[in-house]
């Protein structure tokens, strides 16, 4: 007598089964991988054009485009320091045509200094580090100061404290900076600027005797010899400065640190997805072409997997989350 049919119930079960075990599941994740990327991929940059997130993002895309033969475009969503693209991503379909180069200031600061709509670790998939420009202690051409040491002392010697600019209140430059503070007892007084430019301005004109900024936003003025670099934040010295020491070789390791930016998906993103764009990535990163752009920007490059990068992202919170509650004005 043949046996009865399974009751509906215990085939739903058995289906269930099926879809959770191992290899069926990674043949549905590299389906997905298979096919990407889709005729065409958006880029969201999620701060002003002609900045460093704009910069990498365009990079990417020119390289992306011409290595998969597909259309990678990049869309500026600026404001409220990268939560507004942040948040447009999060809430897109995890399917790797929408991805937002994500960073310390959108995924480690906004989250902490303002109420953003998104986790910085849930809500999304964090794909692959591209790098960042190390900030840079400068002076201005004239100060009586040559290196970290004598600035220490000088900012100790100056009645209230030595003044320095930042490119705003709780940006990543602020931070370090306070975090200078802490690491050496200098006396300091910051004052908070609308952006990098006007910092580098008032160090010119010697409104004000020091900076912590992005390199990238200094480089120029480098150059010219109008304002000098004590030291930089970077692992290594930058080839274009030779003479420039980095903060560990001066004596302060806790000082290494680099506004990274990166790129990232919605939460949900297949694994082998995600995989796939992060070698797509970190190949396009090795490209003479984009190399090149990187280093006129004192961007250093990254090169790390989906699993480390997101071990960076959560070292990076818990790194930065106290010192941003910290400068955050009393109300």
């Amino acid at each position: 007598m043949a046996s009865a049919a399974p009751a509906p119930r215990m085939q739903r079960r058995r289906l269930l089964a099926a879809l959770a075990s191992a290899p069926l599941a990674g043949a549905i994740d590299a389906s997905f991988a298979q096919e990407w990327p889709p005729r065409q991929v958006r880029i969201i940059a999620p701060f002003p054009a002609a900045g460093t997130a704009d910069t990498l993002a365009r990079a990417l895309a020119q390289q992306l485009s011409e290595a998969t033969r597909q259309n990678f475009v990049v869309e500026n969503r600026a404001g409220a320091g990268g939560a507004i693209g942040s948040d447009l991503v999060a809430k897109s379909a995890p399917d790797g045509a929408t991805l937002v180069i994500s960073g310390i200031a959108s995924h480690v600061v906004a989250p902490v200094t303002a109420r953003v709509p998104y986790h910085p670790l849930d809500s999304f998939s964090h794909i692959a580090l591209l790098g960042g420009p190390p900030a840079v202690l400068a002076v201005n051409a004239q100060a009586p100061v040559r290196n970290v040491r004598e600035f220490i002392a000088f900012a100790n010697a100056t009645g209230g404290g030595a003044s320095w600019g930042s490119s705003g209140t709780g940006t990543h430059a602020h931070l370090i900076g306070e975090l200078f503070r802490e690491a050496t007892g200098a006396r300091l007084v910051h004052i908070s600027y609308k952006g990098g430019a006007p910092v580098m301005t008032d160090l010119i004109g010697n409104q004000i005797p020091a900076s912590f900024t992005a390199l990238s936003s200094a480089m120029p003025h480098l150059r010219t010899g109008r304002v000098r670099a004590l030291a930089l934040t970077s692992r290594n010295r930058n080839p274009e400065l030779p003479d420039v020491p980095t903060f560990a070789e001066a004596g302060f390791p806790r000082l290494t640190a680099t506004t990274w930016f990166s790129i990232s998906g919605p939460a949900g993103m297949p694994s082998a997805l995600v995989a796939q764009i992060n070698a797509e990535v970190r190949r396009a990163l090795t490209a003479p072409r984009v190399r090149e752009r990187l280093v006129a920007e004192g961007i250093e490059a990254a090169d790390l997997d989906p699993a480390a990068f997101t071990q960076f992202v959560k070292s990076e919170i818990e790194r930065w989350t106290p010192i941003a509650r910290a400068v955050q004005p009393q109300s």
